[in-house]
């Protein structure tokens, strides 16, 4: 049967030099007591010499090996063989942690002119403990220094790469208008064409072996299969998602960017699963040699990277269905590029396929140096027809006065990045330096392959939520009537969750990036990648590990909506239910609020990781901080504590402050709010309620005290104007029985008579409405009396001389 063995051809070295570490631990595991709960437990002392010869040998292929895919193997190898080391390290520490405590309970051995004994067996068992602990820190030191020294090397090795890569691309192999680079097809002194001819033979008898009696129909049928899949399959496997798109979404952007992304997945899926089928009818029999086995699962793999071009080619053009076009690309301009997807995953194939072959025949350099550059002068020239036919076609639409579609910065930007690199990859060719040409090329596609894979991804990830959220959807009808939410926050949370998707899907982009390149890694791998990325794996120097990050934010989020939950339930159910008044009640809900997300982001922190015996520098800088640019903001912040506990003036007081007079709304952490009369809101920072002289108007005593002076003349009768005073103030409803009203004989002088009337209101609030009615009822009586105030008196002064009077006439009052 065809076998897919090659796929773990990266670990087969790993397998090699584990074989003795493998074997030993199978026969520790044979020779210890099988239980059915017992676990196989490590033997230290055997497996880390083991760790340090693997070790070592890495380091020796290592220095003597030129290989990229062997350099990259060893790389995998170091890596993992860190976290084995690592992992073995801490298993070590709860075997430490115990010996810690068995010695705890033996305590120290007595002194020698204590006066204390102790039997030789607690002496021996506290020495032997001894020991063991000292082993055991041995061993966890070792194990450290496995796991820095396999992360130093496979540091030294990604180095070393990128210095290979930097020489191979600096490399002159000859111009391809030289004829050193044609020489392979004329030059007979290598053995190419033997190799060549031996690897064909072996094609051959592949081929042969499938067309034997007993396997003749089943070539047949898995052939049959293939060619069903590439074109009937694909065709009604995309009408069935265009149906899907049509009857089963919703209506909106979604059905465009599932259709899209469908056309793409389709037409991914028939080119490999056609490309699985042929090797299945011609190597699936075990006598097929593994170097064919080999060249056909390249050619497998080779599948997935010419369906994503031709798939993501099709769903961005979306030529048979233009109204469902995603990108803003007019028509003409789309029909012109419609060749260009399947031609360029076509040379892929052929040229990738070139050098497979190339691999797995061993031929020459000068041979493989010109398929290189035969791949990257095909490639390169496509991508700049791309760019010149896209102008071409605009132009003309211009011309006929049917202006094409306005492009954004960003497809000008990629355009002419295409263009530059096609002309590098044609210039580098020409120059001879062939390896760089070749880089460019296959950087272009993957590049390509990943920001179009982007694209459609982020744009199904934005419609998917946006029509999940949306109320015009069933699905948002039904989240909205089962959390009884406003329609804003549904559209919050499309937002968002559309923002992480696309963080999340830019992060798998730069990691694709900066982990591999066309042709050097696999789907499986790059999702194996980011697994262990994940993990933390690659960011051990900086601590960080992704996951916890995201516990973290999870822990934050649930955190404040449990606060929030609890503070809501407090201030509206069971704090009214107490015997405090309502500014008590909104310190203490505020002091709870603090706390709590003081504790909430003390957890967060824990739960990412943060040691705070490593914030020393940090705490010393914020001292410094505090004592110049922070002093303002921590003094209002104790300040705002201290309204909060001592409660010299609360939430509901009337006070009055530097000429402001107004209601306390809010006590923050920072500020307090007051309220002035005309509903304008003034913030007074916290530390000047402590430290200036505050009025507080409603403090100790609710009722206020409404005081009316008046100016009377001398001649009037002051009995019955006081009769008429109080039967004002005792004939409004605002002015309290108890204590009574009362009028005093303020002053007596040259101006008049001044009267001072007094009543008490219930609240401090009621004196200002209480004042301008009374005042009212005051003048109206007086006028009905005929009683009327006193005015002022104006003293004139006059000069007078014998023409008459001057104009420096005076008026004192």
């Amino acid at each position: 049967m065809f076998t897919f063995r090659t796929l773990f051809a990266p670990f087969l070295l790993m397998l090699a030099l584990l074989a003795p570490t493998f074997s030993q631990a199978a026969d520790n595991n044979a020779a210890a007591p099988q239980g059915e709960d017992a676990a196989p437990k490590v033997n230290a002392s055997v497996e880390l010499p083991k760790m340090q010869k693997i070790l070592d040998k890495i380091k020796s292929q290592v220095s003597g090996e030129n290989n990229e895919s062997k350099l990259g193997q060893l790389n995998e190898m170091a890596l993992e063989l860190s976290g084995n080391a690592d992992t073995l390290g801490q298993a070590l520490v709860p075997q430490r942690q115990q010996l810690d405590a068995q010695l705890a309970v033996l305590g120290p051995a007595p002194k020698p002119d204590s006066g204390m004994t102790e039997t030789l067996e607690v002496a021996r068992k506290r020495s032997s403990l001894e020991n063991q602990k000292t082993k055991l820190d041995d061993q966890i030191k070792q194990a450290e220094g496995i796991k820095n020294g396999a992360l130093t090397l496979s540091s030294q090795i990604v180095n070393l790469r990128r210095d290979q890569l930097k020489s191979q691309l600096a490399l002159n192999a000859g111009s391809i208008l030289g004829p050193r680079f044609w020489a392979p097809l004329a030059s007979t002194q290598d053995l190419d064409g033997e190799k060549i001819s031996d690897f064909l033979s072996e094609l051959q008898d592949t081929a042969a072996l499938s067309w034997e009696p007993g396997w003749r129909f089943g070539t047949i049928g898995w052939l049959i299969a293939a060619m069903l899949v590439m074109t009937l399959g694909r065709r009604y496997g995309e009408e069935f998602l265009a149906w899907v798109s049509i009857h089963k979404m919703p209506e909106g952007r979604l059905r465009r960017s599932f259709l899209a992304s469908a056309i793409a997945l389709t037409t991914l899926a028939a080119v490999v699963l056609t490309f699985n089928f042929f090797a299945l009818a011609f190597a699936r029999r075990d006598e097929v040699s593994s170097d064919v086995q080999d060249f056909i699962l390249r050619l497998v793999q080779l599948s997935v990277y010419c369906g994503l071009i031709a798939g993501l080619g099709r769903a961005f053009l979306s030529t048979r269905r233009p109204s469902w076009r995603l990108p803003a690309i007019s028509n003409e301009v789309a029909l012109a590029l419609k060749p260009f997807p399947p031609i360029t995953a076509a040379l892929v194939f052929i040229f990738q396929t070139v050098e497979s072959f190339n691999y797995s025949v061993g031929t020459s350099l000068n041979t493989t140096i010109m398929a290189n550059g035969l791949t990257a002068l095909l490639i390169g020239s496509t991508g700049l027809a791309i760019s010149m036919r896209t102008n071409r076609v605009r132009r003309r639409m211009a011309q006929k006065g049917n202006p094409p579609e306005a492009r954004s910065t960003l497809v000008g930007l990629i355009q002419m990045g295409l263009t530059l690199t096609a002309l590098a990859i044609l210039i580098s060719l020409v120059i001879g330096y062939i390896s760089l040409a070749r880089f460019l090329s296959y950087e272009v596609i993957w590049c390509g392959i990943l920001f179009g894979s982007f694209y459609f991804l982020s744009q199904l990830v934005t419609d998917g939520c946006e029509s999940l959220f949306s109320i015009q959807t069933r699905s948002g009808r039904r989240i909205q009537s089962s959390l009884n939410i406003d329609e804003r926050h549904l559209q919050q949370a499309a937002t968002l969750l559309g923002a992480l998707g696309k963080t999340l899907l830019i992060g798998i982009v730069a990691l694709a990036l900066l982990n591999g390149t066309f042709a050097s890694t696999t789907p499986i791998g790059l999702i194996q990648k980011v697994i262990e990325f994940w993990g933390g794996k690659g960011l051990e120097s900086l601590n960080i590990v992704p996951a916890h990050m995201v516990n973290a934010i999870i822990c934050l989020v649930v955190g404040i909506y449990v606060l929030r939950s609890v503070r809501r339930w407090l201030d509206k159910e069971f704090l009214p239910k107490t015997t405090m008044d309502a500014g008590m009640r909104v310190s203490l809900v505020t002091l709870f609020s603090n706390i709590g997300y003081v504790l909430i982001i003390l957890l967060t922190l824990s739960i990412m990781g943060l040691q705070w015996n490593k914030l020393a520098w940090i705490v010393s800088a914020l001292s410094v901080g505090i004592g110049f640019g922070l002093q303002e903001i921590v003094k209002n912040f104790i300040s705002g504590l201290i309204l909060l506990t001592e409660r010299p003036v609360k939430v509901g007081d009337l006070v009055s402050i530097s000429g402001i007079e107004g209601d306390i709304r809010r006590i923050n952490v920072r500020a307090t709010e007051i309220q002035l009369s005309d509903k304008s809101t003034v913030i007074v920072p916290n530390s000047q309620l402590i430290s200036q002289n505050v009025r507080n108007a409603t403090m100790g005593n609710a009722q206020g005290v409404v005081t009316i002076l008046l100016t009377f003349p001398l001649n009037i009768d002051p009995v019955r104007v006081r009769e008429i005073l109080l039967e004002v103030y005792e004939e409004n409803e605002r002015i309290l029985e108890m204590p009574a009203p009362s009028v005093s004989f303020k002053d007596l002088t040259p101006a008049g008579i001044v009267l001072s009337v007094t009543g008490n209101v219930a609240s401090q609030r009621q004196i200002s409405s209480a004042k301008s009615d009374l005042l009212f009822d005051i003048l109206t009586r007086l006028r009905k009396e005929g009683i009327v105030l006193s005015t002022p008196q104006t003293m004139i002064i006059e000069r007078r001389t014998q023409q008459g009077l001057t104009d420096d006439s005076q008026q004192l009052p």
